[in-house]
């Protein structure tokens, strides 16, 4: 079974839009698309969001801000996410923003099982407090995780691993924030890597560089798509994955046949082009879930 939670969350950044993503992704025949694969697919709904206008600010954020409200949802989605997949089920969840897989991944990273991560995205999100220039916490989700973030930012009672996530599709990083990956052990597969080597090596690597996991956790953000592909995201960066490249990699994993729980992030309807990005996102998970050309 593959059930759906949505979260319609704006928190991390400051581009409003993002919260209406998941109502994008329904509207782009989400359900009906993996339905007709035939999955037997389950729509939870929505977990409740404050609105930015609800949230006073509070000092103990510091520079990570909403970082307890944010805290709040995601104990919230981990909560949700945990049931699906203790229960055997495959989830996907749908943003909103991408510090939702705070509470997406501090779920996968509770199985039993050994858990990768693939972070397909065009941005490391690898800031702490201390080293991001915006103070948004979609961001730190990265660096969060591996517990380098704020108390209110750590979820779970697992941290996450270096040797535990691959990142793709990567192409835009803060100055501070460069140094810090760099030296941090994640394996970074940047679109240079796709350019020179191609898209199925770079998973194929990804793949190896994360061992011998039983479970696999995507976390799509759109913008690691080109603007053109993908226009309706918050911040959109030249250069990034084709559409064919995008269902390549999907596809490929989906052979891999590992993958548990899917983050679907950053899909800003304001921004988009008649619901193009939706679209293209509904394509890619059922890319990720069994469709095949032949």
């Amino acid at each position: 079974m593959i059930r759906i939670l949505g979260v319609p969350m704006d928190l991390g950044q400051r581009r409003r839009g993002v919260d209406m993503g998941p109502s994008a992704l329904r509207y782009a025949g989400l359900q009906q698309r993996l339905s007709r694969l035939g999955a037997q697919v389950v729509d939870g709904g929505n977990v409740a969001v404050p609105v930015v206008e609800e949230v006073s600010p509070d000092p103990e954020d510091g520079r990570a801000h909403n970082a307890r409200a944010i805290s709040k949802v995601c104990r919230d989605v981990h909560a949700h996410v945990r049931r699906a997949l203790d229960a055997g089920d495959c989830v996907i969840t749908l943003g909103g923003d991408h510090s939702l897989a705070l509470g997406t991944v501090s779920a996968a990273l509770m199985q039993p099982q050994r858990v990768g991560v693939l972070w397909i995205d065009a941005h490391g999100d690898f800031n702490t407090p201390e080293t991001t220039p915006s103070g948004n916490v979609h961001g730190m989700v990265v660096s969060s995780l591996m517990g380098m973030g704020p108390e209110a930012l750590t979820l779970g009672e697992v941290r996450l691993r270096p040797d535990q996530i691959a990142q793709i599709g990567i192409r835009d990083l803060d100055a501070e924030e460069k140094i810090a990956l760099g030296r941090s052990g994640i394996r970074v597969m940047t679109m240079r890597d796709i350019d020179e080597n191609g898209m199925a090596a770079v998973v194929h690597a990804a793949l190896r560089a994360l061992g011998n996991v039983d479970a696999i956790h995507v976390s799509f953000d759109m913008d690691s798509l080109d603007p053109k592909v993908a226009p309706g995201v918050g911040t959109p960066v030249p250069g990034g994955l084709t559409y064919r490249e995008a269902h390549l990699l999907l596809e490929l994993l989906a052979d891999d046949g590992r993958v548990r729980s899917l983050d679907l992030v950053e899909v800003n309807p304001i921004l988009d082009e008649r619901n193009a990005t939706a679209q293209v996102a509904v394509e890619l998970a059922a890319s990720l879930f069994g469709s095949r050309i032949l």
